[in-house]
């Protein structure tokens, strides 16, 4: 949090190079790869990626999570547990647009690219089991950060949440969800534990809080999901206990794909239980048209004392480059709603590359969506401050 103006940042995942991504597709079908190559690949495109944001002018950064196939199917290679695959249920909203559903499965034929629809599942005890591979994720980004130059305002990486885990990857070895979450909970307190010992901020990727409710719970009660949502906010919490509230973010948001979106839950239904989060900061999207209108809620549902937002003022699923008067004018709004400048900061409404090859914007769109998000940061803050 700054006293003298917006600062900027991002949900976590930027583009990956054609080399890494190829390497991560065949990978996960199962075709060998040069593990030492792809070390190589990964930390040349985490110094490209902290370069890029430093020139776009952002003051909070991420690794990109260049060194992960995706933002939670990488947990496979560091913890026990896991095997197999399994379909995760289709989005129910696409029942009502079967065109729509047809041209999208069409768009994915030949993608060079790492799905999230074919996770492993929970064979047996989840358990933590590569801190190496961990340290090394974060001493890669380190070293980028300082070839970059440092002068950044801070830095954050990002975690799943157990809730995206558990849901994404089937349980079959645990008596009950909870003994799964429990378990994951423990083991991704490892994560989140060695994020803010190597000085980052934290980042919980939370979509299971919003999205699942039209995957998993669709067939559910909303006040059945409302549920899952405070039980994965608890595990959250307990996996927290030994770290800093003011050095932890949420992220929220109903999938980073391009929909109709009108199965949505609506935040007013669950953000009274994410609220509960014990965390620093919320990021959620708002640049999206399906959720742009929910900025509202914080009129009427404030943050603790010691809580900021993070708003979502950049859509990653069009290639349109937001003007930067446009992002100016949803800061300004957010801050009125919050009712404190101060206690707001510019991010994307979720990463731009959450699995590897699914980013459906180049990195030259990207890179300049960054920068018109820095922009517009800039233009509140001369409104505001």
């Amino acid at each position: 949090m700054t006293a003298d103006r917006i600062l900027t940042t991002h949900a976590g995942s930027l583009p990956r190079p054609p080399r890494l991504v190829e390497l991560y597709a065949a990978r996960v079908a199962g075709e060998p790869v040069d593990e030492a190559e792809l070390v190589r690949e990964g930390k040349a495109a985490t110094r490209w990626v902290v370069e890029r944001q430093r020139e776009a002018g952002i003051d909070i950064p991420s690794d990109g999570e260049q060194l992960r196939e995706a933002f939670f199917l990488y947990v496979q290679r560091r913890m026990t547990g896991f095997s197999g695959v399994w379909q995760r249920p289709a989005r129910t909203e696409l029942d009502d647009y079967p065109e729509f559903a047809a041209r999208m499965r069409k768009g994915l034929e030949g993608q060079v690219a790492v799905s999230n629809f074919e996770p492993p599942k929970a064979t047996g005890p989840v358990a933590y089991a590569d801190p190496d591979a961990n340290k090394a994720e974060l001493d890669t980004f380190a070293a980028a950060l300082k070839n970059a130059g440092g002068d950044f305002e801070d830095a954050f990486m990002t975690a799943p949440s157990p809730g995206i885990v558990a849901t994404a990857m089937k349980n079959e070895h645990y008596d009950s969800e909870d003994a799964y979450l429990d378990a994951l909970a423990e083991a991704l307190r490892i994560e989140y534990e060695a994020a803010h010992q190597h000085g980052y901020l934290l980042q919980i990727d939370a979509p299971d809080l919003a999205m699942e409710r039209h995957f998993s719970y669709a067939s559910h009660s909303l006040d059945t999901f409302v549920d899952f949502v405070e039980r994965v906010i608890a595990r959250i919490n307990a996996a927290l206990r030994n770290v800093p509230r003011k050095r932890v973010r949420l992220h929220v948001c109903w999938g980073n794909y391009e929909s109709p979106h009108d199965k949505d839950v609506a935040l007013e239904a669950v953000l009274p239980a994410i609220l509960q989060a014990n965390v620093g900061a919320f990021l959620l999207p708002f640049a999206n048209p399906r959720h742009q209108h929910e900025i509202k809620l914080f009129r009427d549902a404030p943050l603790g004392a010691d809580q900021s937002l993070i708003v979502g003022v950049i859509d990653t699923q069009t290639a349109f480059v937001e003007h930067p008067e446009t992002i100016a004018d949803r800061l300004e709004r957010a801050a009125e709603m919050v009712g404190d400048p101060a206690r707001i900061q510019a991010g994307t409404d979720c990463g731009f590359d959450t699995s590897a090859g699914m980013g459906r914007l180049t990195p030259d769109v990207v890179w300049a969506k960054l920068k018109a998000m820095q922009d517009g940061a800039r233009l509140a803050s001369e409104r505001l401050f």
